[in-house]
């Protein structure tokens, strides 16, 4: 499948192989140097025991759309450190978007600002302050 992210094809297409992504339905929408978007529609099998979206679940979206945005460049990025603050809950069928963009780059780390929007409302229902160390392993 051909994307129109702003990065080599090969690099694209690797980003995208995330069996964990594939198995909560995890789609990325977008990739360019920095930033990536994705998206989760709230399935039966994400739901907590009251009802609504896992954290765990809501987490690997924020994860998934961080993950990509830190290797956009090429290099192996490997998350070290995660802050989330969530702010609501996913419904089950909603569809909920993430955002994950770049807020510093140096050579060993970087730092990311992830969001989680349902989006039908546009309400937020996470924020995640994420940090990366880079290696100087090249990705394909």
């Amino acid at each position: 499948m051909a994307h129109a992210d702003d990065l080599p094809h090969e690099l694209s297409e690797y980003l995208r192989k995330d069996p964990l992504a594939a198995h909560l339905g995890i789609e990325i929408l977008e990739i360019r140097p920095g930033y990536a978007r994705a998206r989760m529609t709230v399935r039966e099998e994400t739901l907590n025991a009251h009802g609504v979206a896992h954290g765990g679940a809501t987490m690997s979206l924020a994860d998934t759309a961080f993950a990509a945005a830190a290797n956009s460049h090429g290099k192996q990025s490997l998350a070290v450190d995660l802050h989330t603050e969530f702010l609501s809950a996913g419904a089950l069928g909603e569809v909920l978007l993430s955002e994950a963009e770049e807020l510093s780059l140096t050579r060993r780390m970087a730092v990311y600002r992830v969001s989680v929007l349902a989006e039908s409302d546009g309400r937020r229902v996470a924020e995640v302050l994420a940090r990366v160390y880079r290696r100087d392993d090249p990705l394909p």
